[in-house]
């Protein structure tokens, strides 16, 4: 029998139930998009090409703060989140005669087990017992925590696919164990750490169950401030504030998808 008998692509319809699913998952993005290029304040009547909403956008003093804190948030969170998951991922993959391995690689993925509503809870209740009142600091805190299995997922998967022997051969050169990691090790994995990291990063820029449970004044992140947006109503505005955030998420997956194939 023949593979061709198997070609999913020569079952009768499949080619439409294709076009019909994007359409469906992509569509609502498309009009969102169209429709922020659009010079009417009505959001459904279009009334030629305009971009007075992005220059809109671009000059609203709270979009531009709540960006501000999300970055920052971001930034922290994933840098400490990135380099905690490669010291966990080089410890559970490299390291021999580790005790309770399954157990600790449990533990590094147990924010993404939990529910986040669970986890936002918890650290809000762990928060308020420590009285700590600073937004940002508790923003941060929380966003590096649950960014951490994002990271480290990545990371551990390029560590599993890599042959010992060029770490071994360093070591036959007796080159020392960190100029090894540092030589020869890092640039191997260079692709999964930035992946994980790009990963970490835009999980915390679209977070919006935590930031919302510990907001506070001063400390509202851009998911928080748009969904203020959405309950006063949908605004040309808010469709190109949405475009740009589509178009930077998509500049950071081409990114990492391009930097994930790079072979040494």
């Amino acid at each position: 029998m023949s593979s061709s008998t198997h070609d999913v692509k020569r079952y009768p319809g499949i080619g439409a139930f294709t076009v019909l699913f994007f359409a469906f998952l992509y569509l609502p993005i498309g009009v969102i998009v169209l429709y922020s290029f659009n010079a009417s304040r009505l959001v459904t009547v279009w009334d030629g090409f305009s971009l007075k909403w992005y220059v809109a956008a671009l000059k609203n003093h709270n979009l531009i703060n709540a960006v501000q804190v999300s970055l920052s948030v971001a930034v922290v969170a994933t840098v400490i989140a990135t380099t905690v998951a490669l010291l966990a991922a080089l410890v559970l993959v490299r390291a021999r005669n580790v005790r309770y391995k399954r157990m600790s690689e449990t533990i590094v993925n147990l924010p993404l087990l939990l529910p986040e509503i669970v986890l936002a809870v918890a650290v809000l209740i762990f928060f308020s017992q420590l009285g700590l009142s600073n937004g940002i600091v508790k923003l941060m805190i929380a966003h590096t925590t649950f960014c951490i299995p994002f990271a480290f997922l990545p990371i551990r998967a390029r560590l599993q696919g890599m042959s010992t022997d060029v770490e071994e051969a360093a070591a036959d050169l007796y080159a020392t164990k960190f100029t090894a990691f540092r030589r020869v090790t890092l640039p191997l994995i260079l692709p999964g750490v930035f992946s994980g990291a790009t990963l970490a990063f835009v999980i915390s820029m679209d977070d919006f169950i935590t930031s919302n449970l510990l907001n506070s004044g001063g400390a509202t992140t851009l998911p928080v401030y748009i969904f203020s947006l959405i309950r006063q109503g949908v605004t040309p505005e808010l469709n190109a504030i949405s475009t740009m955030i589509i178009g930077i998420s998509l500049l950071l997956a081409g990114l990492a998808f391009l930097f994930q194939r790079r072979r040494y």
